[in-house]
């Protein structure tokens, strides 16, 4: 993909992360422009990255040449930004990818004009540390390049997982885009409780965070399943078994089980909201 060139809308935290990622691997910064309208953003993305800015993406997009455009605007502006964007669109025909939460691909090839490519996504913020994970789903008219140009945009900050059916994207927004919320929600918690034990604050924290941080590692690197390792650290009668009983009783899975739910229709509000 070094060779397409990649014009992003919007040089928020997430457009970085990926622009970072990209350089990292080996895409020349000539191959990268990004439209932002607040100025002290736009400099900070030519000077620690040295891709070419702009204020309006309109003015951006008029200079050919850029095979993948990035939507990367909040949910509540992307379709005012992409139809003001139409008719350069339906001129050069890039392969549009969506990084907004609760935007359906047929939204956005309407709001484009119709009849365009189009890769929505789901990013999470760990992939501003290269360790975030991204569901994607190819809407029509994306062929095999557009599915692979995608996936290395995406993967330049971590992994990826394709969704076959586009109905599951909220899902993928309710557990693993809104994800890192829930863990840090867990460690302040852990934190707090902690202190409340006797613990010094400070102390309280590196317990908790180092605690989350190495669960998490051995997650993602011992190929053990969640349920396994939870098995093996809770020995019959101990301390964790009195904690894992406590969560248990006090219906730990089932309020996740909501809270994800509650955040997966909140995802398709948004769509309608929006349309």
């Amino acid at each position: 993909m070094n060779d397409v060139g990649i014009a992003f809308i919007g040089g928020g935290n997430m457009a970085r992360s990926l622009i970072g990622g990209l350089l990292a691997r080996g895409t020349d910064p000539g191959r990268v422009r990004v439209a932002e309208p607040v100025a002290d953003l736009r400099d900070a993305l030519a000077r620690e990255y040295g891709v070419a800015v702009f204020e309006q993406a309109v003015d951006m997009v008029a200079i050919p040449g850029a095979g993948a455009w990035v939507f990367a605007v909040k949910p509540q502006v992307m379709r005012r930004v992409c139809e003001g964007l139409a008719s350069a669109a339906q001129a050069q025909r890039p392969l549009a990818i969506s990084i907004a939460a609760g935007i359906s691909s047929a939204q956005l090839r309407r709001w484009l004009g119709g009849d365009l490519a189009v890769v929505r996504t789901m990013p999470n913020t760990p992939a501003l540390l290269g360790a975030g994970v991204t569901g994607l789903y190819a809407g029509e008219h994306v062929e095999a390049a557009g599915r692979a140009l995608a996936e290395g945009l995406l993967s330049a900050t971590g992994q990826t997982v394709w969704i076959q059916d586009e109905a599951l994207m909220d899902a993928v927004t309710a557990v693993s885009g809104s994800g890192p919320a829930y863990v840090f929600l867990l460690a302040e918690a852990m934190t707090d409780a902690g202190i409340a034990e006797g613990l010094p604050a400070e102390a309280a924290r590196t317990l908790a965070l180092q605690t989350v941080l190495g669960a998490a590692r051995m997650l993602t690197e011992t190929g053990v399943d969640a349920a396994e390792l939870r098995r093996r650290v809770t020995s019959p009668n101990g301390t964790t078994q009195a904690a894992i009983e406590a969560f248990e009783f006090g219906g730990l899975r089932a309020l996740v089980a909501t809270a994800i739910h509650a955040a997966r229709v909140r995802g398709a509000e948004l769509s309608a909201a929006n349309d």
